[in-house]
């Protein structure tokens, strides 16, 4: 398995993942109308403007056939005033291949690429009912709020988290 910044061309390999791994991973919690309409080409679209973005950055994790699994990304969101941080919008990995530490490698690639941009903070934002939130609780992030939001016309709740030193993280991966 090979870990690598994305290119541009990865677009249609991230797309596909990202709507695989929602459709796996927000069954029961996201309505199944909405995640049933989510388009590989409207997603292709929106990764090919992601991936042409000069501040973001997407790593993508390989099978040893060369198909792209999962994907990482972190670019910091217009409503982040905190200074030196960032956020860490994603991490997606297709069902069968989690649970076989590729998560904790691509974390660990994003949090050597926060420490060399000199981000002291780092916030993710995931689901309540996302199982995900236990995998960053264990590297260390702490919850420091909650907002509503709506997807598919359901209201969620959506926990905020920080990591407020990089070194805890880079120490446990």
């Amino acid at each position: 398995m090979i870990i690598r910044r994305a290119q541009l061309e990865d677009a249609p390999g991230i797309a596909d993942v990202h709507v695989d791994s929602w459709r796996t991973t927000y069954k029961n919690i996201i309505p199944d109308y909405y995640l049933q309409n989510l388009s590989y080409t409207q997603r292709t679209a929106l990764w090919e403007k992601n991936l042409s973005k000069q501040h973001q950055y997407t790593l993508v994790a390989e099978n040893s056939n060369g198909q792209i699994i999962g994907f990482a990304d972190a670019w910091k969101r217009e409503t982040n005033n905190v200074t030196h941080s960032c956020d860490l919008t994603s991490i997606y990995i297709l069902e069968e291949y989690q649970g076989q530490g590729i998560g904790k490698l691509l974390l660990k690639d994003l949090f050597e690429y926060f420490k060399k941009m000199a981000y002291h903070r780092i916030f993710v934002e995931v689901l309540t009912d996302n199982k995900t939130r236990y995998f960053y609780q264990y590297y260390g992030a702490k919850l420091i709020d909650t907002k509503d939001i709506q997807i598919g016309g359901v209201l969620l709740k959506e926990e905020i988290y920080e990591w407020d030193t990089l070194e805890d993280v880079l120490g446990k991966v």
